[in-house]
């Protein structure tokens, strides 16, 4: 994985990559990144590293705004894109206590508000009914005239957000290929914890039936080729919600978090990299407990055992063997346990290659690739069976 910063500094590192690798200027990233460059650790350099990241997102934002009052349509929306992920990706290291937090998020939805008002119409914002409320999403939409497209629904993970999810350029290079994508802030994520204070659960089929629900209104999708895919911790949220959920008729992860309960008792022993700083206090805020010890008794049944043998539909695994957030024998308990899936797959990434990192953000083109390679080859294979 590239490093640009020494020492112990794994949580900026990895938002680095992800960032270059989701289409950040290496020259604007240099600039957020080098008044933080000598700090001792994370947590000593935070509010540094903070300041210098919003400094350049602002600057793009203001140029932005010129380009845009210029007419400049094409380059004022990708100065907003680039705006928006510096700062989506930085965001994610505050405390949920901080009291700008929330404005800033908000500083990242009007930014790719006008992402794809300039840029990207063919992606819009969304709401999808639940439980009395709505989960915020965004729809790429791959269909030109109307016709109905297979659909892959989109979840992230502990930290992440729809907006990290757009940036990935999963969604557009699947829309390249005819399928829509609907990325979802579940609860527990993006607006819906922050905005609408809504929490994670055990129980993920229940985001996944009101998801179905919503596309199954939508002309332009095809009710017989939904799938889901997810990313980090959303590799439990995504398996989970495919046992048993059986409209979904494929899931594919980035990372296999088969046992995430066991990985935070581990986590209180300090072992494995933690994802976000903060972070106690941000799992508690996800789940909607004030006691840690409450919450890791909770967290025993958050776990794929007995969960990944009810998945009938085709699988995919795809995790980095140097993830250090989680092991990669997390991939093979869930590939060895989806005993009934019609086509599992595990697709171990080296560092030789790339992608061998969590969720494969050191290389986030070569396993987007992969996955979506997959969830084509498998659509084809759906289109094929009837006939067969």
């Amino acid at each position: 994985m590239f490093e640009y910063f020494s020492g112990p500094k794994y949580v900026w590192n990895l938002g680095v990559c992800a960032t270059l690798n989701n289409g950040g200027a290496i020259d604007e990233v240099d600039r957020a990144c080098r008044p933080a460059r000598d700090a001792t650790d994370v947590d000593s350099g935070s509010a540094l590293y903070m300041r210098s990241w919003k400094a350049v997102a602002d600057q793009v934002a203001e140029q932005a705004r010129a380009s845009e009052a210029a007419g400049h349509r094409r380059t004022a929306g990708q100065e907003w894109y680039r705006a928006g992920l510096y700062v989506c990706q930085s965001e994610r290291l505050l405390s949920n206590t901080d009291p700008g937090r929330r404005e800033y998020y908000r500083q990242a939805l009007d930014a790719f508000a006008k992402v794809f008002e300039l840029a990207d119409p063919a992606t819009s914002r969304v709401a999808v009914p639940f439980e009395g409320t709505t989960l915020p999403a965004y729809f790429s939409n791959a269909s030109t005239d109307g016709e109905p497209r297979p659909c892959v629904i989109m979840w992230n993970g502990l930290d992440s957000t729809k907006e990290h999810l757009y940036c990935s350029g999963w969604p557009a290079e699947m829309r390249a290929r005819g399928v829509s994508v609907l990325m979802v802030d579940c609860p527990g994520s993006g607006e819906t914890l922050r905005f609408g204070d809504l929490k994670a659960r055990i129980e993920t089929e229940d985001w996944a039936t009101a998801c179905v629900d919503y596309l199954e209104t939508r002309d332009d999708v095809d009710p017989e080729r939904i799938g889901l895919a997810a990313q980090s911790l959303g590799g439990y949220y995504a398996p989970r919600a495919a046992a048993f959920e059986k409209r979904i008729k494929f899931v594919a992860v980035w990372g296999a978090n088969h046992n995430w309960g066991e990985v935070q008792k581990k986590r209180l022993q300090r072992e494995g990299a933690n994802p976000v700083p903060h972070y106690w206090a941000h799992v508690l805020w996800v789940w909607g407990f004030d006691d840690v010890e409450k919450f890791v008794e909770y967290a025993e049944g958050i776990t794929l055992d007995g969960v990944v043998e009810k998945i009938t539909c085709p699988f995919l695994i795809a995790h980095g063997a140097n993830d250090r957030q989680i092991s990669v024998a997390y991939a093979h308990r869930s590939y060895d346990q989806a005993i009934n899936s019609s086509k599992r797959e595990l697709r171990i990434f080296t560092a030789e290659e790339g992608a061998a990192e969590h969720v494969g953000l050191d290389h986030m083109p070569h396993i987007n690739a992969y996955i979506a390679d997959w969830v084509e080859d498998t659509l084809a294979e759906l289109d094929a069976a009837p006939s067969a």
